[in-house]
């Protein structure tokens, strides 16, 4: 009998094939266009962006049997986590390379790209889910 995928699992299939997909056309777009630092902004883009949508995915997966406010406190982590590393990334990437080794508008543009791909499979893939939230029923008063 085949195991059903948990929630985390079906939105990882979901998000992951259109951002490779997309990565795959940004890849050789870049690279067409820019040639070899292209094709590094692209690759570099694509590492950036699927670790850091990979970390929100785990961190739900973590979060997953916690009470409200220590999912709340461990996502507000994450989030400054991330920002905090992308950031340091980002000086580090202008500061200590140049731009004929990385292409900052293919690592910029490519970036974007996969962000919505990321985002917009994630969306489909909730929406097939089709999870319900409980609400709470009404008191009638006569």
């Amino acid at each position: 009998m085949k195991k059903l995928a948990s929630n985390e699992e079906q939105l990882l299939r979901g998000a992951l094939i259109p951002t490779f997909i997309v990565g795959l056309i940004a890849i050789i777009v870049s690279t067409i266009v820019q040639g070899l630092p292209g094709l590094s902004g692209a690759l570099l883009a694509q590492v950036v962006v699927l670790i850091y949508f990979l970390v929100h995915i785990f961190i739900s997966k973590l979060s997953r049997n916690l009470d409200p406010i220590s999912t709340m406190a461990l996502a507000m982590f994450s989030y400054f986590a991330k920002f905090m590393l992308l950031g340091a990334f980002l000086w580090a990437l202008t500061k200590y390379t140049s731009r004929e080794t990385i292409d900052r508008t293919s690592f910029g543009v490519s970036a974007i790209a996969l962000t919505f791909a990321w985002l917009g499979g994630e969306i489909a893939s909730y929406l097939k889910l089709k999870t319900h939230l409980p609400l709470p029923h009404e008191q009638r008063t006569n």
